[in-house]
């Protein structure tokens, strides 16, 4: 009798789970644009949705995802859900020749699985990677939310992303270049804009705030001035025993969360500490760059950004407060160079 009561309350237990998950359906398609990446240097793109990064792509763990994808470029693509375990679903993983055959210009193809992985994931092509990646801006952020948080990520304030790339100018012109062993990259960004073309965080004092750092392409020696970082979660996943830093190494694909208690009211350069990416082109004070601005602080007449036209939802702050769903940002909008407009994207929440 035991034995049989318990065996109903795990059924009980298990509808239960299941009847909390969602199906969540998007459409993406892939889109021959140009980026303006840096004052002077503009370079093509595959791009999501017509943004680099592509759209944010927000669940909750344990949800159905149904990703479409319609590629609209000249060359063939396919995308990999990188972090994604794809239990069951191993033909969704996105390589080409492998899993599938790459999306032939002008096809579509759908992406499904179960969202079982927790944390900071990411999109990428899987389709010469050297270039699709490392040069076209082929990447974007998944994030799969726990369905039981922690006790400390139940104290941020604030959330943020920060995906960091590396561009060639020589093959910008170019699609089907680049992404040799010995090439130059020489322009380097921040959610595809070097500074001062990107944006601040702005901050409250005493916000918790949650940065998801990403090194889509390249290392990363992340370094945020007048504060420590507790690390938390490497790849997405929790760590047992957080860590205090003050520059946090990465290499190409990894991901690391981190926690930043805003106790330092003022206003705070934080960057790549690998020298030459805060360079563009041999240009200093550029490229893998941004501000943290407390809120009441008041900025010199010489601060670059005193006047900007300030886009709150760049590091995807508000993208991440929403519901869930596929979030498109205007702030990453590539454009059509023969048409030399942004094109207007739907948001495709759902």
């Amino acid at each position: 009798m035991i034995k049989h009561s318990t065996s109903l309350l795990l059924a009980a237990c298990l509808l239960a789970g299941n009847a909390l998950a969602e199906l969540r359906q998007f459409e993406m398609t892939i889109d021959e644009l140009d980026l303006e990446v840096a004052p002077g240097f503009t370079t093509k793109v595959w791009a999501f949705n017509g943004q680099v990064p592509g759209p944010l792509l927000h669940v909750q763990e344990g949800d159905e995802v149904e990703v479409t994808v319609h590629n609209l470029t000249s060359l063939n693509h396919s995308i990999h859900w990188h972090g994604v375990y794809q239990t069951k679903s191993w033909r969704s993983d996105g390589v080409p020749d492998v899993t599938q055959l790459g999306i032939e210009p002008g096809d579509s193809y759908t992406y499904r699985f179960v969202a079982d992985r927790v944390g900071s994931l990411w999109y990428h092509c899987h389709v010469n990677v050297s270039e699709h990646v490392d040069l076209r801006g082929m990447w974007g952020p998944l994030v799969v939310r726990p369905k039981k948080p922690s006790a400390l990520e139940k104290r941020v304030t604030k959330e943020a992303i920060l995906m960091f790339s590396g561009w060639n100018s020589e093959v910008a012109s170019e699609y089907g270049t680049g992404g040799h062993p010995a090439e130059v990259v020489d322009y380097f960004s921040i959610n595809g804009k070097s500074f001062p073309l990107n944006q601040p965080l702005r901050v409250k004092e005493g916000d918790v705030v949650r940065l998801r750092i990403y090194a889509p392409s390249i290392p990363v020696a992340f370094h945020p001035h007048g504060h420590d970082m507790l690390v938390t979660h490497k790849d997405g996943l929790p760590l047992p025993a957080p860590y205090g830093a003050d520059v946090l190494a990465m290499s190409p694909g990894e991901r690391y969360d981190v926690i930043i208690e805003m106790n330092n009211p003022g206003i705070w350069m934080t960057h790549d500490h690998i020298e030459h990416h805060v360079t563009n082109a041999g240009k200093h004070h550029t490229g893998s760059m941004l501000v943290i601005e407390y809120e009441g602080i008041e900025a010199d007449d010489f601060y670059h950004w005193k006047h900007i036209d300030y886009k709150p939802d760049f590091y995807m702050s508000e993208s991440l407060a929403k519901p869930f769903g596929l979030h498109s940002n205007e702030a990453f909008n590539a454009f059509d160079p023969a048409l030399e407009r942004r094109p207007q994207r739907a948001a495709h929440d759902h």
